[in-house]
């Protein structure tokens, strides 16, 4: 960044405050990790892997975790706000940072919607907020013109939280994860104990194995992983790193999120699949004839079905009240984090430069009307949750798989720079990181990533509108195309993977999947790190974000 930008920075106001202490980091990240996910989860698990899915569980926990440990190491490093997008800028430059931002932007403005979509779904109980329909041979909850007026109401007022500052947002919050831990270990330890005694009928471990403990093999434990939600409600974690740049000692707080939110809430996950598979009613399971044809009647909610079938009224009222709770809390989370990749846009010049402008609050108010814009167009293509879920899943991670990249080119680059937080083993982690990525989006299946991949088209096409507009101009940054251009070949291996290995039209070809994956992740790893600015450029774009992360006090 130039004087001049730093004086242009000044006047309109581009700088984020540093209000976000260590327990306002960490449970950013878990409030964002517990949303909607737990209360759609283990029953969308349940219904393609069987009582196996607690594995998909245990697996996707490791993968995040992986993903979540070459952030440990990047976000202290560079403590700023928009951090997925804003690494890969660092040492690519504007068109890999630009085909991952997009990707990531996109993700990351869709989940304040699903979350919407899960809390009036199980809110349908008292008004026809969604309404029962077909996608795919599955039955979803598809939004009403009444759930699309109220969707578009809470959208609007997460908005208005955020708009306040950081510092309400983080109090808020505080307060709404305690609220969602206490329900659900609260819902975890009384479904076990119920389950052991054989309260309403509930099958009690007899269940894990009376029709099958791994009905849909092991293609169906990965499958979850990826389709049911259990990779979507990990992808929290991030918070850690979006919020870099708005908390005080991130060289302590970053880690301490990163790694302690993604721990926790993989044990409050798994004892949620075994509370899950125990509560269901054997009845149900015997009606149903399988796992993968289990429903319930009257079934807004799963969980809440399982509770109010089995007498325990209140249990089933206090998960309607948190279904409303814990999907606001977590679009409100993600409202600010969207925001904040909208900013980290702006600030790499990738796009218009007004998306970095705060309030004097501190707030990067343009972005988030942008993101309240883009959250009521993707209800129109994905109207219930199950529709969103697997597009999300598959978009985030992409964006999510630069980061091993960026740790790898980092220490190749940079070996002398201080890391506060190292990982151990070289390159061990961060190419497993990346194998855990790529194989993420193979298990979410061709029809769901060819919607992903069209999308990632008119990102490009988006590109190059920008480029002619701003051809000419000062302030535009050139694109560096050929320092990243590892990006595009890496995406076509991806499509081409899911597509010829699609574990659901070519399950015969599953297995190769994970070869042919392996071999492009390490192709693509070693391409990646190899390609790069040149030094005088690499060192403009560090200099700019350590002015960034200097430019507000750190604090304790």
């Amino acid at each position: 960044m130039t004087k001049v930008d730093e004086s242009r920075s000044a006047k309109t106001g581009t700088g984020l405050k540093r209000d976000v202490g260590p327990i306002g980091l960490l449970f950013a990240a878990i409030g964002s990790i517990i949303g909607s996910g737990w209360l759609f989860g283990a029953f969308n698990a349940s219904a393609i892997a069987g009582p196996a899915a607690i594995f998909s569980w245990l697996i996707a926990g490791v993968m995040i975790m992986l993903i979540g440990l070459t952030y440990a190491e990047l976000g202290p490093m560079f403590p700023i706000s928009g951090g997925v997008v804003r690494y890969p800028h660092i040492v690519w430059g504007s068109f890999a940072s630009y085909s991952l931002g997009f990707i990531t932007w996109i993700s990351t403005a869709a989940v304040p919607a699903i979350e919407v979509e899960g809390a009036l779904t199980y809110a349908t109980k008292y008004a026809p907020f969604t309404e029962a329909s077909k996608a795919n041979g599955i039955e979803v909850h598809v939004l009403t013109p009444l759930g699309m007026l109220v969707a578009a109401i809470l959208l609007a007022v997460f908005v208005a939280v955020n708009a306040y500052g950081v510092r309400l947002f983080a109090q808020i919050n505080n307060v709404l994860v305690w609220w969602k831990l206490i329900v659900i270990l609260l819902v975890v330890a009384v479904f076990v104990v119920c389950a052991l005694i054989g309260v309403g009928g509930m099958g009690g471990p007899a269940n894990f194995t009376s029709h099958g403990f791994a009905p849909g093999g092991l293609p169906g434990i990965f499958v979850a992983i990826s389709t049911a939600g259990i990779v979507f409600s990990y992808l929290g974690f991030r918070q850690g790193i979006e919020l870099a740049g708005e908390t005080k000692n991130p060289r302590r707080n970053i880690p301490l999120a990163v790694i302690g939110a993604t721990l926790i809430c993989a044990f409050i996950y798994m004892a949620l699949q075994v509370a899950f598979t125990m509560g269901v009613q054997g009845s149900a399971l015997d009606k149903s004839g399988s796992w993968q044809k289990l429903s319930f009647a009257n079934d807004f909610g799963p969980l809440a079905a399982i509770a109010t079938a089995a007498g325990l009224t209140w249990i089933a009222v206090l998960l309607y009240i948190d279904a409303v709770v814990s999907p606001a809390d977590t679009g409100l989370v993600y409202t600010t984090i969207a925001s904040r990749v909208s900013y980290a846009f702006g600030r790499n010049g990738n796009a218009p430069r007004w998306l970095a402008t705060t309030s004097n609050r501190g707030v990067p108010w343009w972005s988030l009307v942008l993101v309240y814009g883009i959250g009521l167009l993707l209800l129109l293509p994905f109207p219930s949750w199950q529709q969103l879920v697997g597009f999300i899943t598959s978009g985030t991670v992409i964006s999510f798989a630069a980061g091993p990249l960026t740790v790898a080119a980092l220490r190749r680059r940079e070996p002398g720079r201080e890391r506060p937080f190292r990982l151990p083993g070289g390159h061990i982690v961060p190419i497993l990181a990346f194998y855990s990525a790529n194989l993420i989006v193979y298990f979410a299946g061709w029809e769901t990533n060819q919607k992903l991949f069209i999308t990632i088209v008119i990102g490009y096409l988006v590109l190059v509108v920008l480029e002619l507009i701003g051809r000419g101009k000062a302030h535009k940054p050139p694109l560096e195309f050929r320092s990243g251009w590892w990006v595009a070949p890496w995406l076509v291996c991806l499509a081409l993977i899911s597509w010829l290995f699609d574990p659901t039209s070519h399950p015969d070809l599953f297995g190769w999947g994970f070869v042919v994956t392996a071999v492009v992740s390490v192709a693509i790893y070693a391409l990646a790190i190899r390609q790069g600015l040149d030094e005088r450029q690499r060192r403009e774009h560090i200099e700019e974000a350590e002015r960034e992360a200097a430019a507000e006090p750190a604090g304790v």
